[in-house]
C-alpha cells in the first residue's frame, strides 16, 4: 500500500512538472496519445529501491547500509535517489542534460521530491546548493543541470553562487572509476563571501546522476572544512 502511495504521487507530481514538455507519444513505449512519460510506465519503471542510506547503492531488504560505508563513512550523511539509472531514465537523462531537454527539469524535480524523506531534508536545510560546473564546461553545454533540477525543486534555500567548481578536469563519464575517485580533489571551493556563514549550516546537495559519488564526496569535503554541520545528497538517479 505504502509503494502505491509513493508511486501514485511520484506519477501526479511528474505530470504537473511536464505538463510544458507534451510529445504525442511516451517516451518510454510510444503509447499515444499520453503524456512525456504515460502512467503504466512511472509504474512499471519506477518502483523505490531499498537503499543504503549513506550512499544510495540498492541494498538486499535485510541490510540497513553497505559494507563500503559501514567501513569508510563517506562525507556525506544521507544520499536520496529517486530512481537507478538505467532504461528508460538513463536515455531521458543524457537527452536532459547532453541534448539541450531543459524541458525535462522541472518533471525529473517533480519526480526527485516525491521521495521520502526529501521533504524532510529540505525542511530542514539551511542551504540548497546544486552541483557547480567549471566555467568551460557550463560554456559548451549552455546550462547546469543540477541548477536546473534544484530550481525545480521550488525551494527559497537555493544558493547557486556558494560551491565553485575551481579545477578543469575531464567528464568523469570518460573515466574508469579508480581515476574518477581522484579526477575532482580538489575541484570544489567555497565562495571567500560565503564560507564564514557555512560553519553549522545544514545543507542538501542536488545533481543529476550519481556514479561512483566522486564529486559529490569532493563537494562535501570543501563543505565541511568550512564548517557545515550536515550534508544530505539528493540525486535523480543512482548508477549501480
Amino acid at each position: 500500500m505504502a509503494e502505491d502511495q509513493y508511486i501514485g504521487a511520484m506519477f501526479r507530481q511528474l505530470l504537473a512538472g511536464i505538463s510544458r514538455h507534451i510529445p504525442s507519444q511516451c517516451a518510454v513505449c510510444h503509447a499515444w496519445p499520453t503524456r512525456a512519460i504515460c502512467e503504466p510506465c512511472v509504474q512499471r519503471f519506477g518502483q523505490p529501491v531499498h537503499r543504503c542510506p549513506t550512499c544510495a547503492c540498492s541494498l538486499p531488504d535485510t541490510l540497513m547500509q553497505c559494507g563500503t560505508c559501514v567501513a569508510e563513512p563517506p562525507p556525506l550523511d544521507a544520499v536520496l535517489a529517486a530512481v537507478t539509472y538505467d532504461f528508460p531514465w538513463a536515455g531521458l537523462i543524457v537527452q536532459f542534460k547532453f541534448h539541450q531537454g531543459t524541458g525535462w527539469a522541472p518533471g525529473f524535480a517533480a519526480l526527485m521530491r516525491s521521495m521520502p524523506w526529501v521533504e524532510p531534508a529540505l525542511d530542514c536545510a539551511d542551504w540548497v546548493i546544486p552541483m557547480p560546473l567549471s566555467p568551460t564546461r557550463l560554456q559548451q553545454r549552455g546550462f547546469n543541470q543540477a541548477l536546473e533540477l534544484a530550481r525545480g525543486l521550488g525551494t527559497s534555500k537555493l544558493q547557486h553562487d556558494v560551491l565553485l567548481r575551481i579545477k578543469e578536469a575531464p567528464p568523469q563519464s570518460t573515466l574508469p572509476r579508480k581515476e574518477r575517485l581522484t579526477n575532482v580533489r580538489g575541484a570544489y571551493a567555497l565562495a571567500p563571501e560565503f564560507a564564514p556563514a557555512a560553519k553549522g549550516k545544514r545543507i542538501v546537495l542536488v545533481d543529476d546522476v550519481m556514479t561512483t559519488g566522486a564529486s559529490l564526496h569532493a563537494a562535501a569535503r570543501a563543505l565541511r572544512r568550512a564548517g557545515a554541520a550536515h550534508i544530505t545528497a539528493i540525486v535523480l538517479a543512482r548508477a549501480e
